[in-house]
């Protein structure tokens, strides 16, 4: 996992060079940033000329999700207080899914670990790599390197996607996000495209309250008769 996912940020490197960020910055995000999804989210909005801001509130959101693997696996690993800052660093899909998948603490703290330290090591030092070959590719959207970061985060997401309300969030995001994708500003979409899991849970809420409120009123009928 940690070799497969790490190679990418050739890709990233490569993509984040052709939207003028230099080799400084484009070093910076993977390693104080160090998640892909919102690495590509930041580039692809500044290349699209998007406002600044906007990019990093995109890419924030983006982020976001890896608070609630922390919560989880801040109980299975168990670390010591002095360490859990430096591992948080490294809580990403990747490490939460192979963490997450073992079944012991001592198989965590090591599945964890591994994943994490080869996954830091090869992203940041393809990332460089990409960055610096990125002028010999040439132009980097006739190499299609761009859809290299979307297409791994749907391959992490979609085996995920299990119950009719994960599904119905997913396809509601993307609606909202290529539907509005010609109408809004680079990275406004994609904030946009969060508001679909309350929207998908309002909806959920108030199905279940409608049956709840029938069934009692059947329940009367058949009573009275």
């Amino acid at each position: 996992m940690g070799i497969a996912v790490g190679l990418s940020g050739f890709a990233f490197g490569v993509t984040s060079a052709g939207s003028g960020l230099t080799l400084l910055q484009t070093c910076a995000l993977s390693l104080l940033v160090f998640t892909g999804a919102s690495q590509f989210a930041l580039v692809g909005a500044l290349a699209a000329g998007g406002n600044p801001f906007t990019a990093a509130a995109g890419a924030f959101f983006l982020g976001v999700r890896n608070a609630f693997y922390g919560l989880r696996l801040s109980q299975l690993l168990a670390l010591p207080r002095a360490v859990r800052p430096f591992a948080a660093q490294w809580v990403i899909d990747e490490t939460a899914a192979v963490a997450l998948a073992q079944p012991t603490r001592r198989s965590v703290r090591i599945g964890f670990t591994v994943t994490g330290l080869t996954l830091y090591v090869l992203w940041n030092l393809t990332t460089l790599l990409g960055a610096l070959g990125a002028e010999a590719i040439g132009d980097t959207n006739a190499w299609g390197l761009d859809a290299a970061g979307p297409a791994v985060f749907l391959a992490l997401l979609a085996p995920m996607l299990k119950t009719i309300t994960e599904r119905a969030v997913a396809g509601l995001a993307v609606v909202l996000g290529l539907g509005l994708l010609p109408v809004l500003p680079a990275g406004v979409p994609v904030l946009v495209a969060a508001l679909a899991a309350p929207a998908v849970l309002w909806a959920e809420g108030r199905r279940k309250g409608r049956t709840t409120a029938v069934k009692p009123a059947n329940d009367a009928a058949g009573e009275d008769r």
